[in-house]
């Protein structure tokens, strides 16, 4: 399944970065350290109707598209080499809307997974476009929010070789991969939906492997839904002693949109953080202005055909300021 490349067909921007996000990254240059992939596939069926005419990563949450939430965790990670993998059917649809990245000084790619045969087919979709480099691999109806989690993703991009996971506690960890930790806190497998979890930590889909991932995916067995699970791939990272989990902190937010509940619930979490600052989250426009990969009048230029709306208003504001 080959990558895409596609020339951008105007700039729509939609623009959205936090208070806090705002406060650490304060127009900081990052050398990118290795390229993400988005995998903004599958068929929705959780959000069925809503899905029945286009990718769910195409629905808003609040005030922006699903998708600008991950593309923006990869972004202030420093990422700026990034391919959406997507169905053929939508991939025209994601290309309307993203371009190929130039608007926001990045380089965005395309390629196709033609059905939903599991999140680790991924790295094997991507492997050309990858081209032997380490990843960042993120799920497209993922959203991550957190002061500290820009910095915390960046270090654990240094690690030279392995994989790392980024768990979150939540309540109801039976509906997730959850991580079993020993009693002296090592990790000592990553149980699958369990009917009793092991802890209360659930593995989200921010992922981050070395340059074999693909290699490694291929010894994967598919599932008994014929899929190639995720949690098999971190499972192989384990058993070579090369994973490391990351625990995101109490003053990080995680939601996984794939459920009407869950995308209103991540839809109120943005009205009301951003309401209540006057900033706004998840901005690709912001994030790129701020990280020095476009220039003021640029962002103006992005900002200028929605200045009739909060979104276009703001963008102006940052570039008047």
């Amino acid at each position: 399944m080959s990558t895409t490349r596609v020339a951008a067909r105007g700039a729509r921007a939609y623009a959205n970065t936090t208070v806090l996000q705002r406060l650490s990254l304060s127009r900081l240059t990052v050398t990118p350290p290795r390229p993400g992939i988005i995998l903004a596939g599958g068929s929705g069926t959780r959000l069925a109707p809503a899905t029945a005419a286009f990718s769910k990563q195409l629905l808003p949450v609040f005030d922006k598209p699903m998708l600008y939430y991950p593309l923006s965790t990869l972004m202030l990670a420093g990422v700026r080499d990034v391919l959406v993998i997507t169905t053929p059917l939508d991939v025209p649809l994601f290309v309307r809307l993203l371009g190929d990245g130039s608007q926001w000084g990045m380089s965005i790619t395309y390629a196709t997974q033609s059905a939903p045969r599991g999140i680790a087919e991924a790295l094997l979709i991507g492997e050309p476009f990858l081209n032997g480099r380490s990843s960042a691999l993120i799920l497209g109806d993922n959203l991550f929010f957190g002061h500290d989690l820009p910095a915390q993703v960046r270090s654990a991009m240094e690690r030279p070789s392995g994989a790392s996971v980024f768990v979150y506690q939540v309540a109801t960890p039976e509906a997730y991969g959850v991580v079993d930790y020993d009693r002296d806190g090592r990790v000592r497998d990553i149980v699958e939906k369990p009917a009793v979890a092991p802890s209360p930590w659930a593995v989200t889909g921010l992922y981050l492997y070395d340059d074999k991932a693909p290699e490694l995916t291929r010894t994967i067995k598919p599932s008994g839904r014929q899929e190639l699970e995720i949690t098999d791939l971190n499972r192989a990272y384990l058993t070579l002693g090369e994973l490391t989990v990351e625990q995101m902190g109490r003053g990080a937010a995680w939601y996984d949109t794939g459920t009407p509940e869950a995308l209103l619930e991540a839809a109120q979490f943005v009205h009301a953080l951003e309401s209540r600052q006057g900033l706004r989250i998840s901005c690709p426009e912001e994030i790129a202005w701020r990280q020095g990969w476009i220039s003021t009048e640029v962002l103006e230029r992005l900002a200028h055909p929605m200045r009739t709306t909060g979104y276009g208003r703001y963008l102006l504001g940052l570039a008047s300021s």
